[in-house]
């Protein structure tokens, strides 16, 4: 498969057209970003971690049903996908509350939400990825009524494969997001999951194993990365 032209380049990953029209390579950098941008770093072996990352976790999710983009390891920092057609919608679970949830509505992290919050939120930068609900989707033509409700239920069914996987190497699966896009006319699961986009803690020390190392000045950002890769039995050298 021949990596082309550049055809959108992320906060952290670039992506590249190929020779097959309905393929692309994700390139994953070292870039690491937070706060819409603001705050930019550069973190050696980033890239390549969250690569090998983000294939191990969507092949787990392919073998418990979940069809995803990602097809196969080109390289240490590359990835073919399958090109999907965006939804511009973030889909978000919460299994315990931290972030913009505590912001938002005055909850003390850390608190077990029980049962899981569902929320949706724009992917727009501009606008700091507002959140939305099903209302504004439908209203603006973002999603049609049935993808909707394949993304919802594709979302909490990779909630229930994820906490076990986590949970069975020590840590807790504290929230994520996840994109979606179409291909083939089918829901399909896009982007990333990595420590990039959902929160770890340990399960015993609640010990902060994911991005807001990063976000809150913590250190030690790539080692918290190599760490979880390393409890979940993925090689990366």
């Amino acid at each position: 498969m021949e990596k082309r032209t550049e055809l959108y380049r992320g906060k952290a990953k670039t992506v590249f057209t190929t020779d097959d029209p309905a393929r692309l390579v994700l390139h994953f950098r070292n870039d690491t970003s937070a706060f819409d941008g603001e705050k930019i770093e550069q973190l050696e072996r980033k890239g390549m971690i969250n690569n090998k990352f983000n294939h191990f976790i969507m092949s787990k999710l392919e073998q418990a049903g979940v069809p995803t983009q990602v097809e196969a390891l080109l390289s240490d920092t590359d990835s073919l996908v399958k090109k999907l057609d965006m939804i511009p919608v973030e889909c978000v679970v919460r299994n315990i509350a931290a972030g913009s949830i505590c912001r938002r509505l005055g909850i003390e992290e850390g608190t077990v939400l029980n049962p899981p919050t569902f929320e949706f939120f724009l992917k727009n930068d501009a606008l700091h990825d507002p959140m939305i609900n099903e209302s504004h989707i439908k209203t603006f033509g973002w999603a049609e009524d049935a993808h909707i409700e394949q993304m919802k239920a594709l979302t909490f069914k990779v909630n229930d494969v994820l906490k076990t996987l986590f949970d069975d190497a020590g840590m807790l699966l504290v929230d994520y997001k996840l994109e979606f896009g179409l291909f083939g006319g089918q829901i399909t699961l896009g982007d990333e999951i990595t420590p990039d986009g959902c929160r770890l803690w340990d399960k015993e020390t609640r010990k902060k194993m994911d991005k807001d190392r990063f976000r809150q000045g913590l250190g030690n950002v790539v080692e918290a990365y190599e760490e979880v890769s390393a409890r979940l039995g993925i090689k990366l050298d």
